[in-house]
C-alpha cells in the first residue's frame, strides 16, 4: 500500500512518487490496496510536450478496483488533457428515476402481471423500437429535443406521451455539457434505409445494470420530497443502464487512439494509461458526446417501454421522470475536465441517485456542490466480491419468500449480483452526508429487480 500521510476524519491521503489522492471513507468500510494504486497510477498521467496535467484524483466511499480505473474515482485534469480509460467503454453509464402514481397496495394486486409484462420487453426482445437515419443524424447533430422531433409514427413511438418526453428533457443532467459531431458514429447509423433497429436500443445490458421497481420507504426530508413527488409507500422506477455496443465501440476506438498517438521517442507510461492532449482532447470528448447521447436515449426507450406495459394493466399512466444523472462520464466543469468513474455528479441543489445493492436500500438525495471534492459523490454501495468469486457461492435464490424479487434469465446472475457481494449502502451514504457531500431525501426499498 502506498504511504498513508494523513488520517483526517474519513479521509485519508496517499501518495506515491509526488503524486496524490484523497479517499472519503467510514473506518467500517474495506479499502483495497488495488483500487488506491490504481487511482494514484490516473492522478499521475501526462502527455509528453503538453502542459495539460491532472489537477486532483478523489474516491467515494464505493471505492473498489476496476478493470483499469478504480470505480468510485473522480479525476479532474485542465481542460486541454483527457484521459479515456478513465472512463472506459461504459460511457455515460447512468442512473433514471421516474414516478408511476401508483402505490405499492395498488401494483402488489398486479403483480404476476407486472413481471409477466416486462420480462417479456426487457429480457426476452419482444419490443419494436423503430429509428431512422435522419433521426440518429439529428440526435449526433443537434440533440435529444430533434431527435424526438425526427422519430417515426410507428411501433414503440405510436404509443408516447411526447409532449412530456419534451418537457422532462432538461430532467437529464448535464446533456448541455456534451459536444458530439455524427462522424464518430458508428457508420451502421447511417445506411440507406428508411427504418433502422439497433439491436441495443432500449436494452438493459448485462453486469450491475438493472431496472428496479421501488418503494418509496422512508422520507427523509418531507419538503423536498414534496418538491420531487415522492411520497411514502409509492412505486418508483430506477434506471441503471449506458451505452452498450456504442460506447464499446467508442471507449475501445479512442483508447487505442490515446497509444497510438504517443510521442514516438517517448517511453510508454508504466501503468499503461494514455492520455489525449489538445485538439485531440477535444476531439474524444465530441466521440464520446455520441455514446452519451446514445445512453440518453436508451433510457428514454426503456422508460416508454415500462409505461406502455404499465398502461396496458393499469389503464392510465401518470409517471413523471424526477431525473436522469450520468456516472461513467467526462464533462468540462469549473474550468476543468471531471472525469467520473462510478461516480455521481453532485453540484449544490442537483438530485443525485445512489442505489444500493437488490436487496438494500436507495437513497434520492440533493448535492452540495462541495468543491474538495470534485462536485461528485458516489453511484452506488461499491461491490465487496468479484463477480468470479461470487459465481460459487450459494445465496438466496428469487424463489424464496423474501422482500424483494429478482427477474433474470441467468441463474449466475443471481450469484454474481447478490446482495453479499456489495457493500452496505448504510456508511457509505453516512459517509458523505458527514462530509458535506450529499444531503439524503429519500429511502427507497428495493420490491422488483430485473437484470439481464
Amino acid at each position: 500500500m502506498p504511504a498513508l500521510l494523513s488520517l483526517p476524519t474519513n479521509i485519508y491521503t496517499f501518495n506515491q512518487q509526488n503524486t496524490t489522492a484523497q479517499v472519503l471513507l467510514l473506518q467500517a468500510l474495506p479499502l483495497e490496496e488495488k483500487a488506491v494504486k490504481q487511482l494514484l497510477d490516473f492522478a499521475s498521467v501526462n502527455v509528453p510536450n503538453s502542459l495539460g496535467h491532472v489537477c486532483a484524483a478523489r474516491a467515494t466511499p464505493d471505492v473498489h478496483p476496476g478493470a483499469i480505473a478504480p470505480v468510485g474515482s473522480i479525476v479532474a485534469t485542465t481542460e486541454d488533457l483527457v484521459i479515456p480509460a478513465a472512463i472506459g467503454t461504459d460511457i455515460n453509464c447512468g442512473m433514471r428515476l421516474l414516478t408511476t402514481g401508483l402505490s405499492h397496495d395498488e401494483v402488489n394486486e398486479q403483480k404476476s402481471s407486472i413481471i409477466a409484462q416486462l420480462k417479456r420487453v426487457l429480457l426476452q426482445d419482444e419490443r419494436n423500437i423503430p429509428v431512422t437515419p435522419q433521426s440518429f443524424q439529428t440526435l449526433f447533430d443537434e440533440g435529444i429535443a430533434a431527435w424526438i422531433a425526427a422519430l417515426p409514427q410507428q411501433g414503440l413511438w405510436q404509443h408516447v406521451n411526447f409532449k412530456r418526453l419534451l418537457a422532462k428533457i432538461n430532467q437529464i443532467s448535464e446533456q448541455s455539457l456534451i459536444t458530439t459531431d455524427s462522424k464518430y458514429a458508428p457508420e451502421a447509423f447511417f445506411e440507406s434505409r428508411n427504418i433502422i433497429r439497433p439491436a441495443s436500443l432500449g436494452t438493459v445490458g448485462s453486469g450491475n445494470h438493472f431496472v428496479e421497481l421501488q418503494i418509496v420507504d422512508k422520507i427523509l426530508d418531507r419538503h423536498l420530497a414534496y418538491q420531487m413527488g415522492l411520497k411514502k409507500n409509492a412505486i418508483v422506477i430506477m434506471i441503471h443502464t449506458g451505452s452498450r455496443d456504442v460506447g464499446f465501440y467508442i471507449g475501445n476506438r479512442w483508447q487505442d487512439k490515446a497509444k497510438a498517438l504517443w510521442p514516438v521517442n517517448e517511453k510508454y507510461p508504466t501503468s499503461g494509461l494514455f492520455g489525449l492532449a489538445d485538439e485531440n482532447a477535444q476531439n474524444y470528448l465530441q466521440a464520446m458526446g455520441v455514446a452519451a447521447r446514445y445512453a440518453w436515449i436508451n433510457r428514454i426507450v426503456i422508460t416508454e417501454l415500462i409505461r406502455k406495459e404499465l398502461m396496458a394493466i393499469f389503464k392510465h399512466d401518470n409517471s413523471q421522470l424526477i431525473v436522469d444523472i450520468s456516472h461513467n462520464i467526462i464533462l468540462p466543469e469549473h474550468g476543468m475536465n471531471i472525469h467520473r468513474k462510478g461516480a455521481t455528479p453532485a453540484n449544490n441543489g442537483e438530485i443525485v441517485l445512489i442505489p444500493g445493492s437488490m436487496g438494500d436500500y436507495s437513497y434520492v438525495a440533493l448535492g452540495k456542490g462541495n468543491p474538495d471534492w470534485l462536485w461528485s459523490c458516489s453511484h452506488g454501495a461499491g461491490r465487496a466480491e468479484r463477480r468470479q468469486s461470487m459465481r460459487s457461492k450459494k445465496v438466496a435464490s428469487d424463489k424464496v419468500d423474501l422482500p424483494w424479487q429478482c427477474i433474470t434469465l441467468k441463474e449466475e446472475r443471481l450469484r454474481e449480483e447478490a446482495p453479499a457481494a456489495y457493500k452496505p449502502i448504510t456508511p457509505v451514504i453516512e459517509a458523505q452526508e458527514n462530509a458535506g457531500l450529499i444531503q439524503p431525501v429519500v429511502k427507497l426499498k428495493p420490491w422488483i429487480t430485473f437484470k439481464a
